[in-house]
């Protein structure tokens, strides 16, 4: 059975075997840059959005491939956890209006890339650490994957941004319709305590690279 996640892991198969990002195999294609980018695989409101059969048709035409061999490349993918193209930003990028969309995801292009194991469900990103507020867990310099998307629990590791434009990694301690309470990977940091509202976003850590 044709999944949406397995569409859109064939198409980031298919340019890692062509040496592109997602975005590079868009323009190839002759397709708007921003086509195949994660924040393009799910709606604001969570619904999947697939590639539509003329993008998929231009994308086989630009790189000589058929649709079998876009198939096949995607489960070898899936079941080898090739690596994945993913946008990569720094913390002070993620603290700077304009950078993400309002699910959270990075919007816009020209954003550095970096390859990472293929986690997720293809919404995933990469932020460089920088400075010395989240050690001993995340030191400067490590890249940390995170998903928008991912569902989450009590005691996961998270990103969360501010509606003031600050960013940090925490840990999620509880979450009711009337607040948010993240403590700190540092100890010596205290907990912190939100109103939704005061909320932009929150992502999932999924890896670190240290």
């Amino acid at each position: 059975m044709l999944s949406h996640r397995a569409i859109w892991e064939a198409l980031d198969s298919l340019a890692d075997r062509h040496g592109l990002s997602a975005s590079g195999l868009a323009k190839l294609a002759g397709l708007d840059a921003t086509a195949f980018n994660p924040s393009k695989r799910v709606s604001k409101d969570g619904r999947e959005r697939w590639p539509s059969t003329e993008s998929v048709a231009k994308v086989l035409e630009a790189t000589s491939e058929t649709f079998d061999s876009l198939l096949s490349g995607g489960l070898n993918y899936n079941q080898n956890a090739g690596r994945r193209v993913v946008p990569l930003l720094g913390f002070a990028q993620a603290g700077s209006g304009g950078y993400f969309d309002a699910a959270g995801f990075p919007a816009g292009q020209g954003w550095d890339e970096v390859r990472f194991p293929g986690l997720g469900d293809g919404t995933t990103y990469a932020l460089e650490v920088t400075g010395e507020s989240m050690q001993p867990l995340y030191r400067d310099g490590d890249y940390i994957i995170v998903s928008p998307t991912e569902q989450l629990r009590r005691g996961d590791r998270v990103v969360a941004r501010t509606q003031d434009g600050e960013v940090m990694a925490k840990i999620l301690h509880r979450r009711t319709e009337k607040q948010i309470e993240l403590h700190s990977i540092n100890p010596d940091h205290p907990p912190r305590v939100f109103k939704p509202e005061e909320i932009d976003w929150i992502a999932r850590i999924l890896w670190a690279s240290q």
